[in-house]
C-alpha cells in the first residue's frame, strides 16, 4: 500500500467506532498528522506522527501499518506504536 486515507485507517485502528465519526472528528480539528491539521481524505505513511483529541486526552500514536479493514482489538493495536 502506498498510502490510506486517515479517516479508513482511524476506523481500522479503532479510535473510532465508525468511520464517519473518524471524518467529523478529522473535520472538527481533532486529528492532526505532523502537527499539522488535516483533512479526511489526507493519504496516511507508516512512520507519521498522529495527534489524537478525544475529550481532554490527547493521543500521539505513530503509524506502524497501513490497514482500512476493521479487526480485532488486539490486530488493531499493531497498527500504531
Amino acid at each position: 500500500m502506498s498510502g490510506i486515507r486517515i479517516d479508513r485507517w482511524l476506523g481500522a485502528a479503532r479510535f473510532f467506532k465508525t468511520r464517519s465519526l473518524a471524518k467529523k472528528a478529522v473535520e472538527g480539528g481533532k486529528v492532526h498528522v505532523e502537527s499539522q491539521r488535516a483533512k479526511p481524505s489526507k493519504e496516511l505513511q507508516v512512520g507519521q506522527t498522529l495527534q489524537i483529541r478525544r475529550g481532554e486526552t490527547v493521543q500521539t500514536v505513530v503509524v506502524q501499518v497501513l490497514s482500512d479493514q476493521r479487526g480485532p482489538a488486539t490486530q488493531a493495536q499493531a497498527l500504531y506504536e
